[in-house]
């Protein structure tokens, strides 16, 4: 395989593993494009390699940029921006997961604890629902209690404390 044919094929690959991970296919092929290319490129570059809009690169590119897993590269004498994407995988995936938490984790305790906070719990129904509010709560706690783990983590340590788990 050569190597236009295997960025295209990752690329690809990167796009519809994105949808899976709840973020819109442009934007894991705009991050795929960074993290395969050499070079910084411009909003051009991008929209003609992927065939895709102006607006849709520059909403893309700016998400990217806003869960820091792109840069934005100034070229003395040229007005464009270029951008490059963070390469260390590791690196990338506590940013994810920390734009999730904030995006994800977080709004869904505090409306958790304000639907628990706000059920009367005198009916066997509402008592049930409470019960069912708390289970959620707590699961969606612990979610939020390892992402913090892998947040803290070096990647070493987490992953020696992951495959320790994983033996019991």
């Amino acid at each position: 395989m050569e190597i236009q044919e295997a960025k295209r094929t990752f690329i690809s690959l990167w796009g519809n593993f994105g949808t899976q991970w709840g973020i819109n296919r442009s934007m894991a092929q705009v991050h795929a494009l960074l993290l395969s290319s050499e070079v910084a490129l411009s909003t051009e570059e991008v929209m003609d390699e992927l065939k895709i809009s102006r607006g849709n690169a520059n909403m893309n590119l700016r998400d990217l940029l806003n869960w820091n897993l792109v840069y934005k590269k100034s070229v003395p004498g040229d007005r464009k921006e270029y951008f490059f994407a963070e390469k260390d995988m590791w690196e990338v995936a506590k940013r994810i997961v920390k734009e999730r938490k904030r995006r994800e984790i977080e709004p869904l305790i505090q409306h958790l604890n304000e639907i628990r906070n706000g059920l009367g719990k005198t009916s066997d129904s509402e008592k049930e629902f409470a019960k069912t509010i708390e289970g959620i709560n707590q699961m969606v706690s612990r979610l939020n209690s390892l992402s913090d783990t892998l947040l803290k983590a070096d990647e070493h340590a987490f992953f020696g404390m992951f495959m320790k788990y994983l033996k019991k």
